[in-house]
């Protein structure tokens, strides 16, 4: 006889195990479905998805124990602080970052208990209608639910011909573990991962350079934003990045990798020892069991939903990195609470326009909201207030000066219409302008709130108040 829940949710990653959370925590039975073991040296499938696996979770770790050896080794100097012969354990490094992992993936099995979410290992795919509502499959076994929530994630884009055995060519998920810190290291794509990956190696010793097809670099930021990091990556720390190039052959051989490509008219080669390739993510439909039901599936791969994640199938939903929208867990985490509280009859809601995005590179990059070209080219008349770090006396006792805030607001209603930082803990201080977006609060609402001195994000009050022209200390 099939089980039967009233919400099955299938992915157990930020989107899936947080709606399942929320649906058990509004009075329904919820049952989650998971089949990827990830790096589980059982191999039993573990939740978390690829954030908590091998995605932000990891990858976060690494970035802060190569950037603590980076400011040991040449940072701390500045503030009269002297070691000689400074080295690293890389495995004691990717030691630390597998029991952070395991230690939040355990968390979830421990919060699923709590809220009596039944885990469900297995692959879950649509059988069919019928019974309760939907019929499912999940790892062979026959399920039951009234609502279906699907929460399967993303993958990392292959290149067209071009394997991937993370040992020479690597996605993301191999080049969170290398054994040996790669003489010299390739990366295709100069996206958030790529950066972020290429960060890592290189405090660590690697020569990085990373090709880009396109002609401008971090094209999703403020150009003000991209300009700052363009010269902080490169000319401060080395990073070689190559915009405009566009790939030719790539040969994996017994010691590195060969990438043949060309910019500006004229072919190059790159000889190098590994090779990763982060050209963006793809969303996992497949083996979903769509065509069984009718759901329904854009040429792009993604599933098709209105504006609260309702598929063309009644009872049933879509979220996360599977639907339209950013790929970022948070944004997947907020549509599985949206949609388990539209399932109980609440009103469930998200503003994507207060969707945070970040870079957790040193400095960090983050922003919310548009950018000031975007805003220009929709005709909208802006006012912009930008005031750096070096203006602060809190960055001044960190040692770190780099970067700025800067604030955008409607020229004729003083709206906040983008906030973008690139600095020190920018991830941490873009919340302050999430809260301002949110509830459509103006440049000035931020300049009239008290803000601790010293601390960095007074440099937001600045920038606030820069918008009308009258910073206090810039």
């Amino acid at each position: 006889m099939a089980k039967s829940f009233d919400v099955v949710v299938i992915g157990g990653g930020p989107g899936g195990y947080v709606a399942a959370i929320r649906a058990a925590q509004l009075g329904f039975s919820v049952a989650c479905a998971e089949s990827n073991p990830y790096a589980d040296p059982k191999g039993e499938p573990r939740l978390g998805g690829t954030c908590l696996n091998v995605g932000c979770i990891p990858s976060k770790a690494l970035l802060q124990s190569s950037e603590n050896y980076h400011l040991l080794h040449d940072g701390f100097a500045q503030h009269g602080i002297r070691v000689k012969e400074a080295s690293f354990d890389l495995g004691t490094m990717l030691g630390r970052k597998e029991k952070i992992v395991t230690q939040l993936t355990a968390g979830i099995r421990g919060l699923f208990r709590k809220n009596k979410v039944a885990f469900l290992p297995g692959h879950g795919r649509f059988t069919g209608r019928g019974g309760a509502g939907w019929q499912l499959e999940v790892g062979g076994e026959p399920v039951e639910a009234k609502h279906v929530i699907v929460a399967t994630g993303s993958r990392a884009r292959a290149l067209p011909g071009v394997p991937v055995d993370n040992v020479l060519v690597s996605d993301n998920v191999g080049a969170l573990s290398f054994d040996t810190v790669p003489g010299r290291l390739g990366i295709i794509g100069s996206g958030v991962i790529g950066l972020e990956l290429g960060s890592v190696w290189k405090r660590l010793g690697a020569e990085v350079v990373i090709l880009e097809a396109l002609p401008n670099f971090l094209a999703a930021c403020d150009e003000a934003v991209s300009r700052e990091a363009w010269k902080v990556f490169t000319a401060k720390q080395g990073l070689d990045i190559r915009l405009g190039c566009t790939l030719g052959e790539i040969k994996a051989g017994t010691s590195g990798v060969t990438v043949a490509y060309s910019r500006d008219g004229k072919d190059e080669r790159l000889e190098c020892d590994r090779l990763v390739v982060s050209i963006g993510r793809v969303p996992n439909t497949e083996g979903l069991g769509a065509e069984a039901v009718g759901l329904r599936i854009d040429a792009r791969g993604f599933i098709e939903v209105d504006g609260h994640c309702r598929t063309t199938l009644p009872n049933v939903y879509a979220v996360g990195d599977v639907v339209r929208g950013p790929m970022l867990a948070h944004k997947g985490m907020e549509e599985g609470v949206m949609v388990a509280e539209l399932i109980a009859g609440q009103a469930g809601h998200v503003n994507y326009d207060a969707i945070p995005w970040v870079i957790y590179t040193s400095p960090e990059i983050a922003w919310v909201g548009k950018t000031e070209q975007q805003l220009r080219s929709e005709g909208v008349e802006v006012r912009c207030g930008q005031v750096p770090f070096a203006a602060s006396g809190r960055a001044m006792g960190l040692g770190d000066t780099t970067g700025f805030v800067k604030v955008i607001a409607d020229a004729k209603t003083d709206r906040v219409l983008g906030v973008h930082v690139i600095g020190a803990n920018a991830s941490e201080l873009i919340s302050e302008a999430v809260v301002a977006m949110e509830f459509a609060a103006s440049s000035e609402d931020i300049a009239r709130i008290s803000h601790a001195h010293p601390t960095l994000s007074e440099i937001m009050h600045e920038a606030a108040l820069a918008v009308d022209k009258r910073p206090l200390h810039f």
